[in-house]
């Protein structure tokens, strides 16, 4: 790695680093979102306050641009980042710590379990160091990282606790609406229909049982899930990086570029038991 330059928040020593690099994670996005939507309060805030209904699509990119500046941005540039979040949080009134908590745990919960059940050999240590990385993520946002799930175990009982807050509201179907069918040009439609509501379909069905029991369905088995993951993780991951990973823009190829080749992200060779 050059000595000179800016490995970021995170740096390609850490789990974050390699683990974000994989095409599932777009899949685990859209996970969150179906998981975040299920908080009555935090969901309300986002439709009250943002461009979610004016504009989905750019908002979901401004998020994954977001998440791609703090895992592979320089520290200035991540901390800008969360700067610019933290303003418009007050701005909106949306600065709750529970609901950020909410948000948050959603996200890294999400990320850390569709890794795992796509073939992503993470070990329990490493699962648990990418918990705490993501207290860092939590303080750009406005959290105290003190206050935030360390470790698997933290974020589960974390989620204990809140279930019985958790409601699949008028709002939460707003989103379902928009997960399953989201508004296209005509051109796109045939895409929508055989890519899109495939890959919003898989992320849903990684949804926890209490999830699934909220928006009214059957959880389909879990061992059919991850089987079914795992297929599609393995197409994805047959795109060349240089191609996939334009998407969020250029972010991976930027920080390799600024730090060396050598610093490239594997998941599966970098964290290999």
């Amino acid at each position: 790695m050059r000595q000179d330059a800016d490995p970021g928040l995170f740096g390609p020593r850490s789990v974050t680093w390699q683990v974000h690099s994989d095409p599932v994670m777009w899949i685990a996005g859209v996970r969150a979102l179906w998981l975040q939507a299920l908080h009555p309060v935090a969901v309300r805030g986002v439709m009250i306050n943002s461009s979610f209904r004016e504009d989905p699509w750019g908002r979901l990119m401004r998020t994954a641009n977001f998440v791609g500046t703090l895992s592979y941005g320089t520290a200035e540039a991540a901390e800008a980042a969360g700067a610019r979040v933290r303003r418009i949080h007050r701005l909106l009134g949306v600065d709750d710590p529970e609901l950020l908590l909410w948000v948050h745990c959603a996200e890294t919960d999400s990320y850390l379990s569709v890794a795992r059940r796509s073939g992503i050999p993470l070990t329990d240590a490493q699962a648990d160091r990418y918990v705490d990385e993501h207290r860092t993520s939590a303080r750009l946002v406005g959290l105290d990282p003190d206050a935030v799930p360390a470790s698997t175990a933290e974020i589960a009982a974390y989620f204990d606790a809140v279930r019985p807050r958790l409601a699949a509201g008028p709002d939460a179907r707003t989103v379902e609406d928009f997960l399953r069918r989201p508004p296209v040009k005509p051109a796109l439609v045939p895409a929508r229909e055989v890519f899109w509501r495939r890959v919003a379909a898989l992320a849903y069905d990684t949804l926890p049982p209490y999830a699934h029991a909220l928006y009214g369905r059957p959880a389909p088995p879990a061992e059919t899930v991850t089987r079914r993951l795992v297929t599609t993780a393995g197409v994805l991951r047959h795109i060349p990086s240089r191609v996939r990973w334009r998407l969020p823009p250029r972010h991976v190829l930027r920080a390799v570029e600024r730090l060396g080749p050598e610093t490239r992200p594997d998941p599966f060779a970098r964290l290999a038991p």
